[in-house]
C-alpha cells in the first residue's frame, strides 16, 4: 500500500512539475485545482520539491528573435581529451555562451549561442578555432523552436 501511495505522490509531482515548467508563475490555486489537492498541499509541495533540489530556481523564456538576435545556433564541440575541462572554464566566461553542456553522442560539449547576424557567428566561430585543444566546431542553426 506504501508503495502504491508512493508512486501517486511522483506522479503527482510530475504534474506539479508539468505545469511550473509551462509556466512558473501560474497561481497554487489553479495548480490545486487541477492536481485535485488544495492549495496548502501545493505550497508544501513546491517548499519539499525547492528544499530537494529538484526545482532549482525559477526563470524566464526569452525569444531571441524579438530582442535582436536573429540566428540562434547549436554548437557542437570536440576537444583533445586533455583540454576538455579548461575549454570548458573558458566556455563559461564567454558572453556568447547562453547555454553550456557536456554530452555524450557526437559531440563532447554543446553550446547555444545567440547571434544578430551571420558575421558575428562567424567572428564566434574563429573565435573558437584560435583556442588550443579545440578539434571540431559543428555550428547548427536553429530554424524555430517547436515545443
Amino acid at each position: 500500500m506504501f508503495e502504491l501511495i508512493n508512486f501517486m505522490v511522483r506522479i503527482s509531482n510530475f504534474k506539479l512539475l508539468k505545469i511550473l515548467k509551462e509556466n512558473s508563475r501560474t497561481p497554487y490555486i489553479r495548480i490545486a485545482k487541477i492536481l485535485g489537492v488544495s492549495e496548502t498541499a501545493v505550497r508544501k509541495r513546491i517548499k519539499k520539491l525547492e528544499e530537494t533540489g529538484i526545482i532549482k530556481r525559477y526563470t524566464i523564456e526569452i525569444d531571441p528573435k524579438k530582442i535582436g538576435y536573429n540566428i540562434v545556433t547549436l554548437i557542437g564541440i570536440d576537444t583533445l581529451p586533455e583540454h576538455l575541462f579548461s575549454i570548458i572554464d573558458k566556455l563559461k566566461e564567454m558572453d556568447e555562451v547562453i547555454s553550456l553542456y557536456s554530452s555524450s553522442g557526437d559531440h563532447m560539449i554543446l553550446i547555444e549561442s545567440w547571434f544578430k547576424n551571420s558575421d558575428e557567428l562567424s567572428m564566434f566561430i574563429k573565435k573558437l578555432e584560435k583556442m588550443p585543444g579545440i578539434i571540431k566546431i559543428c555550428p547548427a542553426i536553429i530554424l524555430e523552436k517547436l515545443k
